[in-house]
């Protein structure tokens, strides 16, 4: 079973930025908390001592102006009760004039603080905020965290995912004909629920590390709002539904052996940030192995003259949005110790993404040519998608998350504009 400690006690563990003492981890939160009051609070302090020289610990205070230390608590064992860092517990200031119980080790001196505001509630409910979301809200909230758990607030990945599947559902259709409706509606419910079952995946491999990544700390896993077994559970319907979609292709065995090669990819992804400059180049290839799938849907065999292109051309794509994509985490994922190619590119980035453009675009137009279009509307499809990734490269701003997340939002367009390429390519053909 993929418990937490089992894999993790096998793999080699980045350094996380969270101060350790005597053998105890003192963590605290940069997300909401209550102080009395229902208002947002920030962070504005971070200092406190130990009684034998250690510092850490995190004051927060509201808009009110009520300041609250967090308090301390030896822990031998680390608690993913809160979003981010873990909240602990808190108390009010110690008073200059209040006697101060005597100090254990790893306790927080916090003799030199200022007066004591009135004392909190003793509620330690954590509060996790998260944006609001069409397709998470309307759900129970006991059903929330497995939904954002497969990323459903987050419809981009799946349509990511989608993409090639269609690309070559398109192409494998005979010449002169639409590709068929009911393959395609069957391939946007598997690239849903087995893009949530990656997420899924990868949430369990790095819940540890998404607590210290900005844009991670509130994932379900992260923050405490499901267990590694509720997971597990989720996980396993979420495979079984796959299996299920997958069953239902046409060409069945054959389709079923091409579609399950892919699942080492699906598991060993969230696990190359660990090992490799390149995870992005693993994503490609995970992400566009629909591209596959979906030929041999079609044909019951894969054609490597048109797929082996369509396929090249998927990973490029993905090298281009993913290392902008992982731009917005480069500061967290250095301090982590994790590797990406926003890191190995660093400012060479760009450069090299207008590269893998190109790349991207002369494979779009190779399987084109391997099928034997000859319609300019073909190539002049392939020249636009080719645009819509200069435009992103040229335009992004590598230090700017919302730029970012726009650019990375975008692909869905570049998707959309070679699927449309391939539809009127095939018909093309049969003039």
């Amino acid at each position: 079973m993929l418990q937490r400690p089992l894999l993790l006690s096998a793999l080699r563990r980045p350094r996380l930025p969270i101060c350790r003492f005597d053998g105890y981890r003192v963590v605290v939160s940069r997300r909401a908390i209550h102080v009395n009051v229902r208002v947002a609070t920030k962070l504005v302090h971070e200092q406190a001592t130990f009684s034998n020289g250690g510092s850490c610990s995190c004051l927060a205070q509201g808009t009110d102006g009520l300041q609250v230390p967090l308090e301390w608590r030896r822990r031998r064992k680390y608690d993913s009760s809160s979003a981010g860092y873990v909240i602990l517990g808190r108390r009010p200031f110690a008073s200059s004039s209040s006697p101060k119980p005597d100090a254990e080790e790893g306790d927080i001196d916090t003799s030199s603080s200022s007066p004591s505001p009135p004392s909190p509630s003793t509620d330690d409910t954590v509060q996790i905020d998260h944006p609001p979301s069409a397709f998470v809200d309307p759900l129970p909230r006991s059903l929330q965290p497995y939904a954002r758990l497969a990323r459903l607030d987050k419809p981009i990945g799946t349509m990511l995912l989608l993409w090639p599947c269609c690309w070559s559902t398109a192409l494998a259709a005979p010449a002169g004909c639409l590709p068929d409706a009911k393959l395609l509606a069957l391939f946007a419910t598997g690239s849903f629920v087995m893009r949530g079952a990656g997420c899924t995946i990868n949430d369990m491999w790095d819940a540890d590390f998404d607590k210290s990544v900005t844009r991670t700390r509130t994932r379900p896993l992260a923050s405490g709002e499901l267990t590694h077994t509720q997971a597990m559970g989720f996980l396993a319907a979420q495979l079984t539904t796959g299996l299920g979609v997958l069953l239902s292709l046409p060409h069945t065995s054959y389709t079923f052996q091409v579609g399950a090669a892919s699942l080492p990819l699906v598991v060993a992804y969230p696990l190359m940030k660990r090992y490799t400059n390149w995870p992005q180049l693993v994503l490609g290839m995970t992400f566009n192995w629909g591209a596959l799938v979906g030929w041999a849907s079609v044909q019951g065999s894969i054609d490597w003259s048109v797929i082996g292109p369509l396929y090249c051309s998927g990973i490029a794509w993905t090298l281009v949005y993913d290392t902008l994509y992982a731009h917005q985490d480069k500061v967290d994922d250095s301090k982590l110790g994790l590797k990406s190619t926003a890191l190995h590119f660093a400012d060479n980035t760009k450069p090299i993404l207008h590269g893998f453009s190109a790349l991207a675009a002369v494979n779009w137009m190779a399987a084109g040519y391997a099928l034997g279009f000859a319609s300019p509307l073909y190539y002049g499809g392939c020249a636009v998608a080719y645009s819509h990734l200069a435009w992103q490269v040229h335009t992004a701003d590598l230090d700017d998350p919302s730029n970012l997340a726009e650019r990375f939002k975008s692909n869905n367009q570049v998707g959309a504009i070679v699927f449309a390429t391939c539809v009127v390519g095939n018909l093309a053909a049969a003039a």
